[in-house]
């Protein structure tokens, strides 16, 4: 079991030295000092664990807060921002990008990432399957330059190309702007609660703590509720 091991109550289990308790382990000798009454490896001022979560690992809160979307970790990147690319996108901006002259495929991604202000920047994962599938529909053609292939229009190819967006790197990198926006004020907001919080258990008394805890737990109940009254 964790040595702070979360369950349904209102506040955390403690697990030290073999014995289960509520409340927190006991400080006991004058003051705090290094390390005194936590784990190894937790809490902001407790020593190893400088910087790090009071319930250990990475994060505001621990593992919980520490990965995923909006709060890092897998998604659409840590700590930029990342355009909301539709089906189409990017074949359209490669095709865009041709009718400038021939690219390779990591020029493409640079290039569209740089003319969509770094809001949008395609994945390898992305722009090669489409640069195969437009080559494969005689859209475009590919030439070996210093072990990497160069791209260009065929004459189908560029009818298609000036027949579609001018710049549709911008319709999805107004998308993405919005969104990173709003995931910036989520970790803004996220990140203000964790420091207050964090502050309040460092420095608290065991009856501020519980009284920080009290306002965490409503606040995540109060968010489950958002999501109930939308049912």
């Amino acid at each position: 079991m964790h040595p702070y091991a979360y369950t349904h109550e209102t506040t955390p289990r403690f697990r030290w030295g073999g014995h289960e308790g509520r409340g927190g382990p006991a400080r006991g000798g004058h003051g705090r000092g290094p390390g005194r009454g936590f784990a190894p490896g937790a809490g902001p001022e407790y020593g190893p664990g400088r910087g790090r979560s009071p319930f250990g690992g990475p994060g505001p809160f621990g593992p919980q807060f520490g990965a995923g979307p909006p709060f890092g970790g897998r998604g659409r990147g840590r700590g930029g921002p990342r355009g909301r690319a539709r089906r189409g996108d990017v074949r359209a901006s490669i095709l865009a990008l041709l009718k400038d002259g021939p690219m390779h495929g990591y020029e493409m991604i640079q290039e569209i990432a740089e003319r969509s202000g770094g809001v949008w920047k395609p994945s390898p994962g992305s722009v090669y399957p489409t640069l195969q599938l437009l080559e494969d529909e005689g859209l475009i053609t590919s030439e070996s330059e210093g072990g990497k292939k160069r791209f260009s229009l065929t004459g189908s190819g560029r009818t298609e190309a000036e027949a579609g967006p001018e710049a549709p790197w911008e319709e999805a990198a107004g998308r993405g702007g919005a969104e990173h926006e709003s995931v910036q004020e989520a970790r803004a907001a996220a990140g203000g609660l964790a420091a207050a919080f964090q502050q309040v258990w460092a420095a608290g008394t065991d009856e501020q703590r519980e009284k920080a805890l009290t306002v965490v737990n409503d606040a995540r109940k109060k968010l489950y509720l958002i999501l109930a009254e939308e049912e």
